[in-house]
């Protein structure tokens, strides 16, 4: 589970006026630091939904809780001040750790950076002519995605200087990727493999309501609602809201509004929160996010998972597995 973060030298343009800077001066640590938070929050939302959701997904992953970024993702008028900030000690660094989750269990810490996982050697740290991408950051999640779920996952860690070989035990949970969108304000999408949140919704919004969003989106990853689109043909473009496309586009987000309740439920969150979070804060979003003809009200919204919480009210077990998880092998029409 990682996060991606866009250059910094555009996102500076997505802070707020206070703690934007200048395009031609490199980002203060306190810029570094507001990213670093925004994605240990996220990453911590996805770490709970997923794990506690392994039983509702039939893709699984091994989840570790430490979302992992490169120096070569940043811009390089900003690499520099990266560098200092994250302590990178080679290409890919730990961003930050999720407090309890396996990672944090075997003793990995923000700033370590990796040299080897499962025996593969990582990108030392690139030279100061490297050009921009995310490529050693995506070969190092793919590594971490696609190791197995039951055994230790081995790395070898650079921490002031020295090398500290770690064996993290993960947990299975349900395979997708988080990612701060910035400068998108209060967009939210999930593509069949990641999900990706605007951050606005840091700004202002308790990790309760993000999970709403991010639950919302991973049901549509969990359905696969993308794929099942794809396989009819539906237009996402100029007519979306139209006719048989915005008919089955509504009856995605509907399934989705529905099995992301029961995704929060499962984690522990109060499900409630959700149709709280419709009547308080879906006229923020509505009309962007959730177009008129695609979605339902905020209010339509709300009415409909407070039927839901009900339901899981009375069902003490967990996890609950809802009917509508079957839909995900059965075509739209």
């Amino acid at each position: 589970m990682t996060l991606r973060l866009l250059p910094l030298l555009m996102l500076a343009a997505a802070t707020s006026p206070a703690d934007a800077v200048p395009a031609d001066d490199a980002p203060q640590p306190a810029f570094f630091e507001a990213l670093r938070a925004a994605d240990l929050r996220l990453a911590t939302i996805a770490y709970r939904l997923t794990t506690a959701n392994a039983a509702l997904c039939d893709q699984l992953q091994p989840q570790i809780g430490m979302p992992i970024h490169a120096l070569t993702q940043y811009a390089p008028a900003a690499r520099k001040a990266a560098a200092t900030t994250f302590r990178f000690g080679a290409t890919i660094g730990v961003e930050a750790v999720v407090a309890g989750a396996p990672a944090d269990r075997a003793g990995v810490r923000a700033n370590d950076s990796i040299v080897e996982i499962d025996g593969k050697a990582q990108p030392a740290l690139p030279g100061t002519d490297a050009p921009e991408n995310a490529g050693a950051r995506d070969a190092a999640e793919a590594a971490i995605a696609n190791a197995p779920v039951a055994q230790p996952l081995r790395m070898t860690l650079l921490r002031d200087g020295q090398r500290v070989p770690v064996a993290i035990k993960p947990v299975a949970g349900c395979r997708s990727r988080f990612e701060i969108l910035l400068g998108s304000g209060l967009d939210a999408s999930a593509d069949g493999s990641v999900v990706q949140i605007g951050e606005k919704f840091f700004e202002g919004y308790s990790d309760a309501e993000i999970a709403v969003i991010v639950s919302h989106e991973l049901s549509h990853n969990i359905l696969r609602h993308r794929a099942r689109l794809d396989a009819v043909k539906i237009n996402r473009g100029m007519l979306a809201e139209f006719g048989r496309n915005g008919r089955l586009i509504r009856e995605t987000e509907d399934q989705a509004d529905l099995l992301g309740i029961y995704l929060l439920a499962n984690a522990g969150y109060d499900p409630m929160s959700a149709p709280k979070f419709w009547r308080e804060k879906g006229g923020d979003i509505d009309g962007g996010l959730f177009r008129s003809r695609t979605h339902g009200s905020s209010k339509a919204r709300a009415e409909a998972l407070v039927a839901a919480a009900r339901d899981i009210a009375a069902t003490p077990t967990r996890p609950i597995i809802p009917a509508v998880l079957a839909t995900r092998n059965v075509p739209l029409r």
